[in-house]
């Protein structure tokens, strides 16, 4: 885990709590249900962002004896939280408020005063979503963005930016629905806008789930670490072939390798023992974030003289 990684959710906290505070007063004066749903939004997301915060902190862990491999994944159960907040606390809540406000329209009031707060929001909004943008092309290199957010293992950085473009599609949903709801003085557009932003909501925090859920399961680790894994194996003229080979993200910058090598028949004991560590060199070199490697020596299942050698 990266210090730009808590960077970005400290900003995103700071402009969401300050949003939420305006985005309440101006629900009170205008009475609008989708401005009352875009602060409730902005409030479930400082939670959020506080949750993300604690998972950082708690992903840095020393290991001990009770979890020897540390604490990496606890960072993807706190973001796994913030997918299930949001769902609930976000687009549930906004698709009622959004339903009572079409069964039982209100006029809204103070509109233009009201619009102004949201257009300062897509501001804010904007620039912190355009500063995540930002940190994840730096990242994702010539991956393709959309594969970057389904394949990429910092769950906090996807799950600031799934909250962030929410707020700015669903701020522009409230000022729409809000000038509608002025301009025909039918107040079941704002409603409607208030059943959008929890669409939206929604949508969001069920990609974030599904996302987050496969790395706190065991999700494998990026392909280029298992060909930087091949490499270091083959590198050696003594190892003859990569038999078996399995990666798990234990946690952000944190991966787990097992793999299984046939060496050379010829080899002394102390010999493979040797090997073994120079592989584990190599490949820490090539792949930093190889925290723990776990190597079995085997021979190829086709070579049952060879077994019987041995």
């Amino acid at each position: 885990m990266s210090e730009d990684s808590s960077g970005h959710i400290i900003q995103s906290l700071a402009v969401n709590a300050s949003i939420a505070l305006v985005k309440g007063i101006a629900a009170f004066f205008t009475r609008s249900g989708s401005m009352l749903a875009e602060a409730l939004h902005s409030a479930a997301d400082c939670m959020n962002q506080i949750l993300l915060l604690i998972g950082v902190r708690n992903s840095k862990k020393p290991p001990d004896d009770q979890h020897p491999l540390g604490f990496g994944r606890e960072l993807y159960f706190w973001s796994f939280l913030v997918a299930l907040f949001l769902f609930l606390g976000g687009g549930v809540f906004s698709v009622h408020e959004g339903i009572h406000k079409i069964l039982e329209p209100e006029k809204v009031e103070h509109v233009w005063w009201g619009a102004g707060v949201l257009v300062v929001g897509i501001f804010l909004e904007g620039g912190a979503t355009i500063s995540n943008v930002r940190e994840m092309n730096k990242r994702r290199g010539a991956t393709p963005f959309i594969q970057y957010l389904k394949e990429t293992k910092d769950s906090d950085l996807v799950v600031v930016f799934g909250e962030n473009s929410a707020d700015v599609l669903g701020l522009f949903l409230s000022l729409g629905a809000l000038l509608t709801a002025h301009f025909t003085q039918d107040g079941r557009w704002d409603g409607a806008g208030s059943v959008l932003i929890g669409v939206v909501l929604i949508g969001v925090a069920a990609f974030l789930a599904r996302e987050v859920k496969s790395l706190l399961v065991g999700e494998a680790a990026d392909k280029e670490i298992g060909e930087a894994a091949k490499k270091a194996a083959l590198e050696d003229t003594h190892i003859e072939q990569v038999l078996r080979l399995l990666t798990i993200q234990q946690g952000p910058g944190e991966v787990l390798v097992f793999i299984k090598l046939a060496f050379a028949p010829h080899l002394h004991i102390d010999d493979v023992c040797h090997r073994i560590n120079e592989f584990e060199a190599r490949l820490r070199v090539l792949r930093p974030e190889v925290k723990w490697c776990f190597v079995e020596p085997d021979v190829p299942r086709d070579d049952p003289a060879r077994s019987r050698r041995l």
